[in-house]
């Protein structure tokens, strides 16, 4: 799928200067950019995971 969006001067400017750093075509890190944001758990999650963690603590370490 083709995503079209608009960056501002300053934006487009440091995403130009943070792919010739790395060199990486332009269009490659933004994409690299969007999946990791993707793939990142939310906070939410995180916090659901330790709260489900931390209560079932002494439970977990009876099975193991």
């Amino acid at each position: 799928m083709k995503l079209a969006i608009d960056l501002g001067p300053i934006q487009m400017k440091k995403l130009r200067d943070e792919a010739s750093r790395l060199g990486v075509p332009l269009e490659e890190l933004a994409r690299a950019t969007v999946s990791d944001l993707l793939n990142v758990p939310s906070d939410d999650f995180e916090r659901a995971v330790s709260k489900v963690l931390e209560k079932n603590k002494e439970l977990y370490e009876r099975l193991s």
